[in-house]
């Protein structure tokens, strides 16, 4: 089965497609809809074979549909028809939670997606759990205004870096996960982890959503 993969982001939406080894890439942002996104992914996959569509998506996601608007993109998301704008079976998880699941290994794992925001997921025993932590009160904010984007702006590297450390600390001292692993385009800043802790990059998320289809053959899920 040939898969494409959809990762969409605040600045941009990147896809992947079974058989292919680089990404292709299209900006996003404040003003692009769910109809915009597959008008825009058709155009840029132009000339991939596949038989279904894995979309990781930055909001909270059930039943393979969002329930959730997302905060870094226009509105219209919820109930849009996306089998039927793509003409094929489309699953459908939230887009931290897809690249947990294509970083996942061993035991339990915390994952943080260090991007435009903070996006969260846990992988129990090869079961992913999308987590919404963001938004969870953290120094006088929440965490994703000390650790999103904006702060690594408003901060600085050292700074936000060293924010980001505390902040994912303290969510693993609640969680109490195996190991912690930072992905999103932001954590290639980190060069050096605490033990127990990896980095990975956005290629996961292809792997996530190759996963997501194969979660029936008994893989993770």
């Amino acid at each position: 089965m040939k898969i494409l993969v959809i990762d969409v982001g605040g600045t941009h939406v990147k896809l992947f497609a079974s058989g292919h080894a680089e990404p292709r890439v299209l900006p996003s942002g404040p003003g692009m809809t769910a109809a915009a996104m597959v008008a825009g992914v058709k155009e840029l996959a132009a000339g991939w074979a596949c038989d279904a569509v894995a979309i990781g998506y930055p909001g909270v996601v059930r039943n393979d549909m969002p329930v959730t608007e997302p905060h870094n993109l226009a509105p219209g998301w919820v109930g849009f028809d996306y089998a039927a704008a793509f003409g094929k079976p489309v699953k459908m998880i939230n887009d931290a939670a897809m690249q947990a699941l294509g970083a996942y290994e061993r035991g339990k794992m915390l994952f943080l997606g260090l991007g435009t925001g903070l996006g969260s997921a846990l992988v129990a025993d090869g079961l992913v759990l999308p987590m919404e932590l963001a938004h969870l009160p953290y120094r006088r904010g929440s965490f994703e205004q000390h650790v999103g984007a904006a702060a690594l702006r408003r901060l600085g590297k050292k700074k936000w870096m060293a924010r980001v450390l505390d902040a994912a600390q303290r969510l693993a001292d609640a969680l109490l996960p195996d190991e912690v692993v930072l992905g999103g385009g932001n954590a290639r800043l980190f060069d050096e982890l605490p033990a127990g802790w990896r980095r990975v990059d956005n290629s996961r998320a292809f792997e996530g959503g190759l996963r997501l289809w194969q979660g029936a053959q008994g893989g993770p899920r």
